[in-house]
């Protein structure tokens, strides 16, 4: 059974889900359509690429992922179809590529499917599940689109050595509030390299401790951890970090290392 997933900033009040799977459903009605999440923040590109890059893989190869966040048609705009590590990807060339993948794709090309005018401020239900349903079905992106060499760049905020230390930011704060930085756990052990640590932020709060789960300190306690994403998190047991903690997207931590 093919595998089309959503992952759009859409919400759940409005129509435009209900549209696009039932675009979906006319073209291919064997689909099994996935919700990752369509409560990304309106145009969140970062937030979109964060959630769809440390999950898709968890699906079998060969699923297509459509992406719906910040796709409004205008002059510039071009829509891709990429094969990233055997899974496919749709959506349009707005930064969300570069700031999801690590590594070059195997493929890329620029869809020039024809566009109904009665979906030209929703491309989504259009163009996008026109492409999505033909890769579901074992098509070629070369049947869709003509090769291209590259996507438009965004950067990831990038955590930076100094000395001892490493210093990161807050990149992503989930549903409970839970705060997740920049700093990657092989990141963390390759600095590390055995040693003592301070995580140190906001209000000259600390943590020299790496917990396994969010239930090894007493509740309302603070801790930090590598979650599923192998990113550092900073949470509190059963409780509000962010809000807590004063911590928010973009705000610094760092970690000191101590040779003891």
């Amino acid at each position: 059974m093919p595998i089309i997933t959503l992952t759009t900033d859409l919400g759940e009040r409005d129509i435009y889900q209900a549209v696009i799977k039932g675009n979906i459903l006319k073209l291919l009605p064997t689909a099994n359509i996935i919700d990752i999440t369509n409560n990304v923040s309106a145009f969140n590109l970062q937030q979109a690429a964060f959630i769809l890059k440390n999950c898709f893989y968890y699906f079998p190869e060969l699923t297509v992922h459509l992406i719906g966040v910040d796709t409004v048609n205008n002059n510039d705009t071009r829509y891709l179809a990429v094969k990233y590590k055997n899974h496919f990807f749709v959506g349009a060339d707005n930064g969300i590529f570069s700031l999801m993948f690590d590594e070059e794709p195997e493929e890329i090309v620029e869809l020039n499917l024809d566009q109904d005018f009665k979906f030209l401020h929703f491309p989504l239900a259009d163009i996008f599940v026109n492409a999505a349903c033909h890769i579901a079905q074992n098509g070629s992106l070369s049947e869709i689109g003509f090769p291209v060499t590259g996507f438009e760049k965004k950067m990831n905020l990038q955590p930076v050595i100094e000395k001892n230390l490493i210093k990161g930011g807050v990149i992503y704060i989930d549903s409970y509030q839970n705060v997740i930085t920049n700093i990657t756990k092989d990141f963390f052990n390759k600095v590390q390299n055995g040693r003592k640590f301070r995580l140190s932020f906001k209000r000259n709060e600390t943590i020299d401790q790496l917990s396994w789960h969010y239930n090894e300190v007493p509740e309302g306690e603070k801790l930090c951890l590598f979650g599923i994403s192998n990113h550092l998190e900073i949470a509190i047991n059963k409780g509000n970090a962010s809000g807590l903690l004063g911590l928010g997207l973009g705000d610094s931590v760092i970690i000191e290392f101590l040779d003891t």
